[in-house]
């Protein structure tokens, strides 16, 4: 994982240079590609590239240094960074905080982090279909309907505006369910069908990975409303007890700390199952990566 990290770092360093793209006279201007290196470097858990590589190398028994799991790692990082530029302005969750730094907008304006939250979002996206011949063209498309779909409105975009609408309210189990397999499950789901993608998996494959990504992806929901409430702001490197503060719905609101704990290590039962049954011969870095999620302090 280390060397993994280190690869996605650097590519993405690389992606948000100042340098101008190929066959383009322009240059971003200086503030908008500051306020996008700030709002992607330097801090982060990188769960999602991580997810990308380790299940392209579950399927594909290669290493994930290849073109395609590669750019599908780096794109929906960048996706993940643009919705925590977006959530954190005052017209969402107004958070000053995040990854122990101020937020974007809070060191670039409001304009400045809507900017950048866009430019990121695109950038994905021109990452995921690069002209050069690198990533067969099919991938492609097939890597940017998978990203598309869990960041708009059957996705993320569509759990936040659940979330939004949701303040004040009590919700029902499988409503808080679905508000956070569209708002955060949804994006951690396809960094593990994009990295199966470009490894070329099979349908069983897939049908296991499917639902090693739902699992996961709602445990990290549920261990994020625990620590919520029990980890301090710098622990977290965000505002700490934001949720109770604003009255939104959450597992532990719901379901009590206790039962929101058990919660969490049930998903990653069924995490650790859909792996067992997946066929690959070895899922050992998906496993790791589950168990992350679940354990996870921050």
């Amino acid at each position: 994982m280390a060397q993994h990290l280190r690869h996605v770092e650097t590519v993405l360093d690389d992606l948000l240079g100042q340098h101008a793209p190929p066959g383009s006279a322009w240059v971003t201007p200086a503030e908008l590609n500051h306020a996008m290196r700030y709002a992607v470097l330097d801090g982060g858990k990188r769960l999602r590239p991580l997810l990308v590589l380790a299940a392209y190398e579950a399927v594909s028994g290669r290493n994930a240094s290849d073109a395609a799991p590669m750019r599908a790692a780096c794109a929906v990082e960048l996706i993940h960074a643009y919705s925590l530029v977006h959530d954190d302005m005052p017209c969402m969750d107004n958070d000053v905080l995040r990854r122990g730094k101020p937020t974007v907008h809070v060191q670039f304006g409001q304009a400045g982090a809507l900017l950048a939250g866009d430019a990121l979002q695109t950038l994905a996206f021109e990452v995921l279909t690069p002209l050069d011949g690198s990533v067969d063209p099919a991938v492609q498309a097939r890597l940017c309907g998978i990203l598309a779909r869990a960041s708009g409105r059957v996705g993320m975009a569509g759990g936040q505006a659940i979330d939004l609408s949701s303040v004040g309210r009590a919700l029902s189990e499988d409503s808080l369910r679905h508000m956070h397999q569209l708002k955060t499950g949804a994006l951690l789901q396809a960094s593990v069908m994009m990295g199966a993608v470009c490894g070329l998996a099979s349908a069983t494959a897939l049908q296991a990975l499917e639902a090693f990504g739902q699992a996961i992806g709602l445990a990290f929901q549920v261990v994020d409303d625990v620590l919520d409430v029990t980890a301090d702001s710098a622990t977290l490197g965000k505002t700490a007890g934001k949720d109770a503060d604003n009255d939104k719905p959450t597992y532990v609101s719901l379901m009590g700390l206790e039962r929101s704990r058990a919660y969490a290590g049930t998903l990653a039962v069924q995490a650790h199952a859909a792996l067992q049954g997946s066929g690959l011969p070895d899922t050992s870095a998906l496993a790791a990566l589950a168990n992350r999620v679940v354990h996870r302090v921050h």
